[in-house]
Protein backbone atom coordinates (compact mmCIF):
# COMPACT_ATOMS: atom_id res chain seq x y z
CA UNK A 1 0.00 0.00 0.00
CA UNK A 2 1.48 3.39 -1.02
CA UNK A 3 1.68 6.36 1.37
CA UNK A 4 -1.40 8.13 0.01
CA UNK A 5 -3.54 4.99 0.23
CA UNK A 6 -2.32 4.40 3.77
CA UNK A 7 -3.18 7.97 4.72
CA UNK A 8 -6.68 7.69 3.28
CA UNK A 9 -7.19 4.34 5.00
CA UNK A 10 -6.23 5.92 8.30
CA UNK A 11 -8.68 8.79 7.78
CA UNK A 12 -11.46 6.35 6.89
CA UNK A 13 -10.79 4.17 9.92
CA UNK A 14 -11.04 7.18 12.22
CA UNK A 15 -14.14 8.54 10.48
CA UNK A 16 -15.92 5.18 10.30
CA UNK A 17 -15.21 4.35 13.92
CA UNK A 18 -16.59 7.59 15.25
CA UNK A 19 -19.43 8.10 12.78
CA UNK A 20 -21.30 5.45 14.74
CA UNK A 21 -20.96 7.39 17.96
CA UNK A 22 -21.33 11.03 18.85
CA UNK A 23 -17.95 12.05 17.48
CA UNK A 24 -16.04 12.30 14.20
CA UNK A 25 -12.34 13.06 14.30
CA UNK A 26 -10.27 14.51 11.47
CA UNK A 27 -6.44 14.31 11.39
CA UNK A 28 -4.72 17.54 12.44
CA UNK A 29 -2.62 18.46 9.41
CA UNK A 30 -1.75 21.68 7.61
CA UNK A 31 -4.72 23.85 6.68
CA UNK A 32 -5.59 25.78 3.55
CA UNK A 33 -5.00 29.55 3.78
CA UNK A 34 -7.27 31.59 1.51
CA UNK A 35 -4.96 34.59 1.97
CA UNK A 36 -2.33 32.70 -0.03
CA UNK A 37 -4.34 33.25 -3.22
CA UNK A 38 -3.10 36.47 -4.91
CA UNK A 39 -5.57 39.33 -4.81
CA UNK A 40 -7.19 40.09 -8.16
CA UNK A 41 -5.30 43.07 -9.60
CA UNK A 42 -7.73 44.22 -12.28
CA UNK A 43 -9.27 47.67 -12.15
CA UNK A 44 -12.40 48.46 -14.13
CA UNK A 45 -12.77 52.10 -13.22
CA UNK A 46 -15.25 53.08 -15.91
CA UNK A 47 -17.59 50.23 -14.99
CA UNK A 48 -17.34 51.09 -11.27
CA UNK A 49 -18.18 54.72 -12.10
CA UNK A 50 -21.21 53.62 -14.12
CA UNK A 51 -22.47 51.65 -11.11
CA UNK A 52 -22.05 54.65 -8.82
CA UNK A 53 -23.78 56.98 -11.28
CA UNK A 54 -26.74 54.64 -11.75
CA UNK A 55 -27.14 53.31 -8.22
CA UNK A 56 -30.65 54.71 -7.79
CA UNK A 57 -31.78 52.95 -10.97
CA UNK A 58 -30.05 49.76 -9.86
CA UNK A 59 -31.82 49.90 -6.49
CA UNK A 60 -35.14 50.39 -8.28
CA UNK A 61 -34.57 47.08 -10.07
CA UNK A 62 -34.15 45.28 -6.73
CA UNK A 63 -37.34 46.94 -5.49
CA UNK A 64 -39.18 45.90 -8.66
CA UNK A 65 -38.14 42.27 -8.17
CA UNK A 66 -39.11 41.98 -4.50
CA UNK A 67 -42.46 43.67 -5.18
CA UNK A 68 -43.40 40.78 -7.43
CA UNK A 69 -44.66 37.94 -5.19
CA UNK A 70 -43.54 34.45 -6.25
CA UNK A 71 -44.62 32.12 -3.45
CA UNK A 72 -44.04 28.66 -4.89
CA UNK A 73 -45.86 26.75 -2.13
CA UNK A 74 -49.06 28.71 -2.82
CA UNK A 75 -48.53 29.35 -6.55
CA UNK A 76 -48.83 33.09 -6.00
CA UNK A 77 -47.19 35.20 -8.71
CA UNK A 78 -44.73 32.49 -9.73
CA UNK A 79 -45.27 32.58 -13.48
CA UNK A 80 -45.38 36.38 -13.41
CA UNK A 81 -41.95 36.42 -11.76
CA UNK A 82 -40.59 34.01 -14.37
CA UNK A 83 -41.82 36.31 -17.12
CA UNK A 84 -40.27 39.31 -15.36
CA UNK A 85 -36.90 37.51 -15.39
CA UNK A 86 -37.35 36.63 -19.07
CA UNK A 87 -37.95 40.29 -19.88
CA UNK A 88 -34.92 41.47 -17.92
CA UNK A 89 -32.60 39.00 -19.66
CA UNK A 90 -33.94 40.11 -23.04
CA UNK A 91 -33.36 43.75 -22.10
CA UNK A 92 -29.74 42.94 -21.22
CA UNK A 93 -29.15 41.53 -24.68
CA UNK A 94 -29.27 37.78 -24.08
CA UNK A 95 -29.53 36.16 -27.52
CA UNK A 96 -31.54 33.21 -26.18
CA UNK A 97 -34.24 33.53 -23.53
CA UNK A 98 -36.80 30.79 -22.94
CA UNK A 99 -39.54 30.13 -20.42
CA UNK A 100 -38.99 26.41 -19.79
CA UNK A 101 -42.10 24.47 -18.88
CA UNK A 102 -41.87 21.56 -16.42
CA UNK A 103 -44.22 19.30 -14.50
CA UNK A 104 -44.36 22.10 -11.92
CA UNK A 105 -43.41 25.77 -12.00
CA UNK A 106 -41.48 26.93 -15.07
CA UNK A 107 -37.77 27.49 -15.30
CA UNK A 108 -35.94 30.15 -17.27
CA UNK A 109 -33.01 29.62 -19.67
CA UNK A 110 -30.86 32.42 -21.02
CA UNK A 111 -27.67 32.59 -23.06
CA UNK A 112 -25.43 35.61 -23.61
CA UNK A 113 -22.90 35.07 -26.37
CA UNK A 114 -19.88 37.29 -25.74
CA UNK A 115 -17.71 35.28 -28.16
CA UNK A 116 -15.47 34.73 -25.15
CA UNK A 117 -13.13 31.90 -24.21
CA UNK A 118 -14.80 31.20 -20.87
CA UNK A 119 -18.45 30.44 -20.09
CA UNK A 120 -20.09 30.85 -16.68
CA UNK A 121 -23.43 29.34 -15.68
CA UNK A 122 -25.56 31.49 -13.38
CA UNK A 123 -27.92 29.51 -11.17
CA UNK A 124 -30.94 31.44 -9.93
CA UNK A 125 -34.01 30.70 -7.87
CA UNK A 126 -36.89 33.12 -8.27
CA UNK A 127 -39.39 31.61 -5.82
CA UNK A 128 -39.89 32.67 -2.20
CA UNK A 129 -41.31 31.42 1.09
CA UNK A 130 -44.85 32.25 2.30
CA UNK A 131 -45.37 35.26 4.56
CA UNK A 132 -47.47 36.28 7.55
CA UNK A 133 -47.85 40.03 6.88
CA UNK A 134 -48.94 40.79 10.44
CA UNK A 135 -45.49 39.75 11.69
CA UNK A 136 -43.64 42.25 9.50
CA UNK A 137 -42.44 45.76 10.28
CA UNK A 138 -43.36 46.74 6.70
CA UNK A 139 -45.59 44.96 4.15
CA UNK A 140 -43.50 42.01 2.93
CA UNK A 141 -43.95 42.80 -0.77
CA UNK A 142 -43.77 46.59 -0.53
CA UNK A 143 -40.01 46.69 -1.09
CA UNK A 144 -39.28 49.55 1.28
CA UNK A 145 -35.86 50.96 2.17
CA UNK A 146 -35.83 51.49 5.92
CA UNK A 147 -33.41 52.47 8.68
CA UNK A 148 -31.69 49.62 10.49
CA UNK A 149 -28.89 49.27 13.02
CA UNK A 150 -26.64 48.26 10.11
CA UNK A 151 -27.65 51.21 7.91
CA UNK A 152 -30.20 51.61 5.13
CA UNK A 153 -31.68 48.23 4.21
CA UNK A 154 -34.14 46.93 1.65
CA UNK A 155 -36.75 45.09 3.71
CA UNK A 156 -38.95 42.61 1.86
CA UNK A 157 -39.49 38.93 1.26
CA UNK A 158 -36.58 37.72 -0.95
CA UNK A 159 -34.47 40.82 -0.24
CA UNK A 160 -31.56 38.50 0.55
CA UNK A 161 -32.95 35.06 -0.39
CA UNK A 162 -32.33 35.45 -3.29
CA UNK A 163 -33.78 38.23 -5.41
CA UNK A 164 -31.60 40.98 -3.93
CA UNK A 165 -28.19 39.52 -4.78
CA UNK A 166 -29.46 38.03 -8.05
CA UNK A 167 -30.79 41.32 -9.40
CA UNK A 168 -27.63 43.05 -8.13
CA UNK A 169 -25.69 40.62 -10.32
CA UNK A 170 -27.81 41.58 -13.33
CA UNK A 171 -27.17 45.25 -12.47
CA UNK A 172 -23.45 44.51 -12.66
CA UNK A 173 -23.93 42.95 -16.10
CA UNK A 174 -25.83 46.03 -17.25
CA UNK A 175 -22.96 48.32 -16.26
CA UNK A 176 -20.31 46.14 -17.91
CA UNK A 177 -22.33 45.99 -21.14
CA UNK A 178 -23.03 49.74 -21.07
CA UNK A 179 -19.31 50.55 -20.77
CA UNK A 180 -17.60 47.73 -22.69
CA UNK A 181 -20.33 46.78 -25.13
CA UNK A 182 -20.19 43.12 -24.14
CA UNK A 183 -19.21 40.79 -21.29
CA UNK A 184 -15.79 39.22 -20.63
CA UNK A 185 -17.37 35.72 -20.44
CA UNK A 186 -20.30 33.99 -22.05
CA UNK A 187 -23.21 33.43 -19.70
CA UNK A 188 -25.76 30.66 -19.35
CA UNK A 189 -28.58 31.49 -16.93
CA UNK A 190 -30.68 28.66 -15.55
CA UNK A 191 -33.38 29.62 -13.05
CA UNK A 192 -36.01 27.63 -11.18
CA UNK A 193 -39.22 28.50 -9.37
CA UNK A 194 -39.31 25.53 -6.99
CA UNK A 195 -36.18 25.78 -4.86
CA UNK A 196 -38.28 26.40 -1.75
CA UNK A 197 -40.19 23.19 -2.57
CA UNK A 198 -37.07 21.03 -2.76
CA UNK A 199 -36.48 21.53 -6.52
CA UNK A 200 -38.56 18.50 -7.57
CA UNK A 201 -38.59 19.42 -11.27
CA UNK A 202 -35.29 21.25 -11.65
CA UNK A 203 -33.42 18.10 -12.79
CA UNK A 204 -35.89 17.89 -15.69
CA UNK A 205 -35.12 21.50 -16.65
CA UNK A 206 -31.36 21.01 -16.36
CA UNK A 207 -31.46 17.81 -18.40
CA UNK A 208 -32.71 19.73 -21.42
CA UNK A 209 -29.49 21.77 -21.49
CA UNK A 210 -27.05 19.24 -20.04
CA UNK A 211 -24.76 18.95 -23.08
CA UNK A 212 -24.39 22.71 -23.39
CA UNK A 213 -23.87 23.10 -19.66
CA UNK A 214 -20.98 20.60 -19.73
CA UNK A 215 -19.00 23.04 -21.89
CA UNK A 216 -19.03 25.73 -19.18
CA UNK A 217 -16.23 26.55 -16.75
CA UNK A 218 -18.34 26.62 -13.62
CA UNK A 219 -21.59 27.66 -11.95
CA UNK A 220 -22.10 30.79 -9.86
CA UNK A 221 -24.95 31.52 -7.45
CA UNK A 222 -25.09 35.24 -6.47
CA UNK A 223 -25.15 35.30 -2.69
CA UNK A 224 -24.74 37.71 0.25
CA UNK A 225 -21.79 36.12 2.06
CA UNK A 226 -20.85 38.69 4.71
CA UNK A 227 -21.57 38.62 8.44
CA UNK A 228 -22.42 41.78 10.43
CA UNK A 229 -18.69 42.14 11.24
CA UNK A 230 -17.91 42.15 7.53
CA UNK A 231 -16.27 38.71 7.52
CA UNK A 232 -16.99 36.26 4.72
CA UNK A 233 -17.65 32.54 4.86
CA UNK A 234 -17.35 30.55 1.63
CA UNK A 235 -18.56 26.95 1.43
CA UNK A 236 -17.44 24.49 -1.23
CA UNK A 237 -20.20 21.95 -0.87
CA UNK A 238 -23.62 21.11 0.49
CA UNK A 239 -25.10 18.06 2.14
CA UNK A 240 -27.80 16.11 0.41
CA UNK A 241 -31.17 15.46 1.96
CA UNK A 242 -33.99 12.97 2.02
CA UNK A 243 -37.30 14.23 3.39
CA UNK A 244 -40.02 11.72 4.17
CA UNK A 245 -43.05 10.84 6.26
CA UNK A 246 -43.75 7.89 8.54
CA UNK A 247 -47.36 7.12 9.31
CA UNK A 248 -49.16 4.65 11.55
CA UNK A 249 -52.77 3.80 10.82
CA UNK A 250 -55.30 1.85 12.84
CA UNK A 251 -56.20 -0.27 9.85
CA UNK A 252 -52.75 -1.81 9.92
CA UNK A 253 -51.93 -1.85 13.61
CA UNK A 254 -55.27 -3.11 14.86
CA UNK A 255 -56.52 0.19 16.23
CA UNK A 256 -59.49 2.25 14.96
CA UNK A 257 -59.50 2.30 11.16
CA UNK A 258 -61.57 5.28 10.03
CA UNK A 259 -61.91 7.76 12.88
CA UNK A 260 -60.88 8.51 16.43
CA UNK A 261 -62.65 6.66 19.25
CA UNK A 262 -63.15 7.23 22.97
CA UNK A 263 -59.85 7.07 24.86
CA UNK A 264 -61.20 4.52 27.33
CA UNK A 265 -61.02 1.84 24.62
CA UNK A 266 -57.23 1.86 24.84
CA UNK A 267 -57.79 -0.97 27.31
CA UNK A 268 -58.60 -3.29 24.40
CA UNK A 269 -57.56 -1.40 21.22
CA UNK A 270 -54.16 -0.66 19.71
CA UNK A 271 -53.09 3.00 19.45
CA UNK A 272 -51.46 4.13 16.17
CA UNK A 273 -49.81 7.04 17.99
CA UNK A 274 -47.91 4.68 20.30
CA UNK A 275 -47.05 2.52 17.30
CA UNK A 276 -45.50 5.49 15.53
CA UNK A 277 -43.58 6.59 18.61
CA UNK A 278 -42.11 3.12 19.03
CA UNK A 279 -41.14 2.93 15.36
CA UNK A 280 -39.44 6.33 15.57
CA UNK A 281 -37.62 5.36 18.76
CA UNK A 282 -36.20 2.28 17.06
CA UNK A 283 -34.33 4.41 14.53
CA UNK A 284 -31.84 5.95 16.98
CA UNK A 285 -30.13 5.48 20.31
CA UNK A 286 -32.16 6.47 23.35
CA UNK A 287 -30.73 10.01 23.29
CA UNK A 288 -31.53 10.38 19.59
CA UNK A 289 -27.91 11.07 18.67
CA UNK A 290 -26.78 7.83 17.01
CA UNK A 291 -28.64 6.34 14.06
CA UNK A 292 -29.23 2.65 14.75
CA UNK A 293 -30.42 1.70 11.29
CA UNK A 294 -28.01 -1.09 10.22
CA UNK A 295 -25.70 0.01 7.42
CA UNK A 296 -26.67 3.69 7.56
CA UNK A 297 -23.08 4.85 8.01
CA UNK A 298 -21.46 2.29 5.75
CA UNK A 299 -21.49 4.22 2.47
CA UNK A 300 -20.00 7.40 3.95
CA UNK A 301 -16.66 7.96 2.27
CA UNK A 302 -13.63 9.19 4.13
CA UNK A 303 -12.77 12.89 3.95
CA UNK A 304 -10.42 13.40 1.03
CA UNK A 305 -6.95 14.84 1.48
CA UNK A 306 -8.20 18.15 0.08
CA UNK A 307 -11.23 18.17 2.37
CA UNK A 308 -9.01 17.65 5.42
CA UNK A 309 -6.78 20.47 4.16
CA UNK A 310 -9.71 22.87 3.79
CA UNK A 311 -11.29 21.72 7.06
CA UNK A 312 -8.14 22.37 9.07
CA UNK A 313 -7.85 25.82 7.53
CA UNK A 314 -11.32 26.73 8.83
CA UNK A 315 -11.09 25.44 12.40
CA UNK A 316 -9.75 28.68 13.92
CA UNK A 317 -12.57 30.74 12.42
CA UNK A 318 -15.17 28.24 13.70
CA UNK A 319 -13.70 28.33 17.19
CA UNK A 320 -13.97 32.13 17.22
CA UNK A 321 -17.63 32.08 16.16
CA UNK A 322 -18.89 28.94 17.86
CA UNK A 323 -20.07 30.46 21.15
CA UNK A 324 -21.98 33.19 19.31
CA UNK A 325 -23.60 30.61 17.04
CA UNK A 326 -24.79 28.59 20.03
CA UNK A 327 -26.04 31.74 21.73
CA UNK A 328 -27.91 32.77 18.61
CA UNK A 329 -29.69 29.42 18.57
CA UNK A 330 -30.37 29.51 22.30
CA UNK A 331 -28.31 26.35 22.88
CA UNK A 332 -26.20 26.07 26.02
CA UNK A 333 -23.87 23.40 24.58
CA UNK A 334 -23.66 20.91 21.74
CA UNK A 335 -24.16 17.16 22.18
CA UNK A 336 -22.02 15.87 25.07
CA UNK A 337 -20.29 19.24 25.32
CA UNK A 338 -18.23 18.78 22.13
CA UNK A 339 -16.64 21.97 20.83
CA UNK A 340 -13.96 23.31 18.53
CA UNK A 341 -12.65 21.00 15.84
CA UNK A 342 -14.70 18.10 17.22
CA UNK A 343 -18.03 19.89 16.77
CA UNK A 344 -16.99 21.28 13.39
CA UNK A 345 -15.98 17.81 12.18
CA UNK A 346 -19.31 16.36 13.25
CA UNK A 347 -21.23 19.21 11.62
CA UNK A 348 -19.22 18.92 8.39
CA UNK A 349 -18.80 15.17 7.90
CA UNK A 350 -21.67 13.67 9.89
CA UNK A 351 -25.04 12.45 8.69
CA UNK A 352 -28.27 13.11 10.59
CA UNK A 353 -31.77 11.77 11.23
CA UNK A 354 -34.12 14.44 12.48
CA UNK A 355 -37.82 14.61 13.37
CA UNK A 356 -39.23 17.83 11.87
CA UNK A 357 -42.75 17.40 13.18
CA UNK A 358 -45.08 14.83 14.67
CA UNK A 359 -48.85 14.95 15.01
CA UNK A 360 -52.03 12.99 15.54
CA UNK A 361 -55.21 13.28 17.54
CA UNK A 362 -56.20 16.30 19.59
CA UNK A 363 -53.69 19.08 20.34
CA UNK A 364 -56.02 21.98 21.19
CA UNK A 365 -56.85 23.61 24.50
CA UNK A 366 -58.54 21.78 27.33
CA UNK A 367 -59.38 18.08 27.37
CA UNK A 368 -60.48 15.70 24.66
CA UNK A 369 -59.90 12.07 25.59
CA UNK A 370 -59.64 10.18 22.32
CA UNK A 371 -57.69 7.35 20.75
CA UNK A 372 -56.56 8.71 17.33
CA UNK A 373 -56.79 6.46 14.28
CA UNK A 374 -53.70 7.95 12.65
CA UNK A 375 -50.35 9.48 13.63
CA UNK A 376 -47.75 10.97 11.30
CA UNK A 377 -44.21 12.33 11.53
CA UNK A 378 -42.06 14.23 9.05
CA UNK A 379 -38.33 13.46 9.09
CA UNK A 380 -35.23 14.55 7.27
CA UNK A 381 -31.77 13.09 6.96
CA UNK A 382 -28.82 15.22 5.83
CA UNK A 383 -26.61 13.12 3.62
CA UNK A 384 -22.85 13.29 3.09
CA UNK A 385 -20.76 11.70 0.31
CA UNK A 386 -21.43 8.91 -0.75
CA UNK A 387 -24.90 8.53 0.77
CA UNK A 388 -27.94 8.70 -1.52
CA UNK A 389 -31.64 9.29 -0.80
CA UNK A 390 -32.61 5.97 -2.39
CA UNK A 391 -30.24 3.92 -0.27
CA UNK A 392 -31.09 5.83 2.92
CA UNK A 393 -34.79 5.09 2.51
CA UNK A 394 -34.10 1.47 1.58
CA UNK A 395 -32.14 0.98 4.79
CA UNK A 396 -34.83 2.66 6.92
CA UNK A 397 -37.57 0.55 5.31
CA UNK A 398 -35.54 -2.63 5.87
CA UNK A 399 -34.92 -1.70 9.51
CA UNK A 400 -38.60 -1.03 10.17
CA UNK A 401 -39.62 -4.31 8.55
CA UNK A 402 -36.99 -6.30 10.44
CA UNK A 403 -38.26 -4.90 13.74
CA UNK A 404 -41.89 -5.74 13.14
CA UNK A 405 -43.02 -2.35 11.81
CA UNK A 406 -44.12 -3.54 8.39
CA UNK A 407 -47.39 -1.65 8.88
CA UNK A 408 -45.67 1.73 9.14
CA UNK A 409 -46.15 3.68 5.91
CA UNK A 410 -43.02 5.38 4.55
CA UNK A 411 -43.55 8.16 1.97
CA UNK A 412 -40.69 9.99 0.25
CA UNK A 413 -41.44 13.69 -0.20
CA UNK A 414 -38.19 14.96 -1.67
CA UNK A 415 -34.47 14.27 -1.76
CA UNK A 416 -31.20 14.72 -3.58
CA UNK A 417 -27.55 13.79 -3.03
CA UNK A 418 -24.72 15.98 -1.70
CA UNK A 419 -22.49 18.09 -3.95
CA UNK A 420 -18.83 19.11 -3.66
CA UNK A 421 -16.46 21.52 -5.44
CA UNK A 422 -12.66 21.54 -5.35
CA UNK A 423 -10.82 24.48 -3.88
CA UNK A 424 -8.48 24.26 -6.88
CA UNK A 425 -11.22 24.98 -9.44
CA UNK A 426 -10.37 28.15 -11.43
CA UNK A 427 -13.76 29.64 -10.50
CA UNK A 428 -13.02 29.17 -6.79
CA UNK A 429 -9.52 30.63 -7.12
CA UNK A 430 -10.92 33.60 -9.07
CA UNK A 431 -13.49 34.26 -6.34
CA UNK A 432 -10.86 34.03 -3.58
CA UNK A 433 -8.67 36.50 -5.46
CA UNK A 434 -11.56 38.96 -5.78
CA UNK A 435 -12.47 38.62 -2.10
CA UNK A 436 -8.84 39.30 -1.21
CA UNK A 437 -8.87 42.39 -3.44
CA UNK A 438 -11.91 43.64 -1.53
CA UNK A 439 -10.16 43.09 1.81
CA UNK A 440 -12.36 40.21 2.96
CA UNK A 441 -10.33 37.00 2.91
CA UNK A 442 -12.93 34.26 3.36
CA UNK A 443 -13.05 31.49 5.88
CA UNK A 444 -13.55 28.36 3.82
CA UNK A 445 -15.65 25.38 4.81
CA UNK A 446 -15.74 21.99 3.12
CA UNK A 447 -19.54 22.13 3.09
CA UNK A 448 -22.38 23.71 4.96
CA UNK A 449 -24.63 21.56 7.10
CA UNK A 450 -27.64 22.49 4.99
CA UNK A 451 -28.74 21.29 1.58
CA UNK A 452 -29.28 22.67 -1.92
CA UNK A 453 -29.77 20.98 -5.31
CA UNK A 454 -26.26 21.76 -6.53
CA UNK A 455 -25.74 18.15 -7.58
CA UNK A 456 -27.57 18.84 -10.84
CA UNK A 457 -24.50 20.85 -11.85
CA UNK A 458 -21.66 19.10 -10.04
CA UNK A 459 -22.80 15.76 -11.46
CA UNK A 460 -22.09 17.31 -14.88
CA UNK A 461 -18.52 17.96 -13.76
CA UNK A 462 -19.06 21.67 -13.06
CA UNK A 463 -17.65 23.41 -9.98
CA UNK A 464 -20.21 25.56 -8.18
CA UNK A 465 -19.93 28.32 -5.61
CA UNK A 466 -22.42 30.60 -3.91
CA UNK A 467 -20.59 33.82 -3.13
CA UNK A 468 -20.57 37.59 -3.09
CA UNK A 469 -20.14 40.64 -0.94
CA UNK A 470 -23.11 42.02 0.94
CA UNK A 471 -25.17 41.15 3.99
CA UNK A 472 -28.72 40.07 4.43
CA UNK A 473 -30.71 38.29 7.12
CA UNK A 474 -34.18 37.03 7.92
CA UNK A 475 -34.47 34.50 5.10
CA UNK A 476 -37.78 32.61 5.54
CA UNK A 477 -38.61 34.93 8.46
CA UNK A 478 -40.31 38.29 9.04
CA UNK A 479 -38.41 41.52 8.28
CA UNK A 480 -36.02 39.92 5.79
CA UNK A 481 -33.51 42.50 4.58
CA UNK A 482 -30.42 43.28 2.52
CA UNK A 483 -28.04 46.10 3.41
CA UNK A 484 -28.07 48.81 0.73
CA UNK A 485 -26.07 51.57 2.44
CA UNK A 486 -24.07 50.50 5.52
CA UNK A 487 -23.43 52.75 8.49
CA UNK A 488 -20.18 54.71 8.57
CA UNK A 489 -17.17 52.59 9.51
CA UNK A 490 -18.85 49.29 8.67
CA UNK A 491 -16.97 46.60 6.74
CA UNK A 492 -20.26 45.41 5.26
CA UNK A 493 -20.59 46.14 1.55
CA UNK A 494 -23.34 48.36 0.26
CA UNK A 495 -25.14 47.76 -3.02
CA UNK A 496 -22.46 49.50 -5.11
CA UNK A 497 -19.63 47.36 -3.73
CA UNK A 498 -21.76 44.22 -4.07
CA UNK A 499 -22.10 44.94 -7.79
CA UNK A 500 -18.41 45.83 -8.20
CA UNK A 501 -17.48 42.45 -6.71
CA UNK A 502 -19.56 40.73 -9.38
CA UNK A 503 -17.85 42.81 -12.08
CA UNK A 504 -14.42 41.80 -10.79
CA UNK A 505 -15.42 38.14 -10.62
CA UNK A 506 -16.42 38.04 -14.29
CA UNK A 507 -13.12 39.57 -15.37
CA UNK A 508 -11.09 37.44 -12.93
CA UNK A 509 -12.61 34.25 -14.32
CA UNK A 510 -11.98 35.43 -17.88
CA UNK A 511 -8.30 35.86 -17.01
CA UNK A 512 -7.96 32.61 -15.03
CA UNK A 513 -5.61 29.93 -16.35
Amino acid sequence: MNTRRLWLAMVWLVAATHARSEEIRVPETAGFDAASVPAYAGQHTSVYAHIDENLDVHLSHLVRWVRQPSISAQNVGVREMARLLVGDLQNLGFSEVTLVESAGHPGVWGYYDANAEKTLVIYMMYDVQPVNPEDWRVPPFAGEVVDHALGKVLMARAATNQKGPERAFLNALASVIAVAGTLPVNLMVLAEGEEELGSPNFPEIVAGYAERLRTADGVFFPFNSQTPSGDVSLFLGVKGIVYFELEANGSSSGGPETAEIHGSYKAIADAPAWRLVQALASLTSIDGNVIEVPGYYDSIRAPSEEEVWVFNGGVASWEQREADIRKGFGIAEWIDGIAGRRSLATLTFGTTLNIDGIWGGYTGAGVKTILPHKATAKLDSRLVPDQTPTEALRLIRAHLDANGFTDIVLRKISGYPPAQTSVDAPLVRAALGVFNKHGTTPSLSVRIAGSAPYYVFTDLGLPLIAAGMGLGAGAHAPDEYMVIEPIAGSRVAGLAEVEKFYVDLLYALAAAR
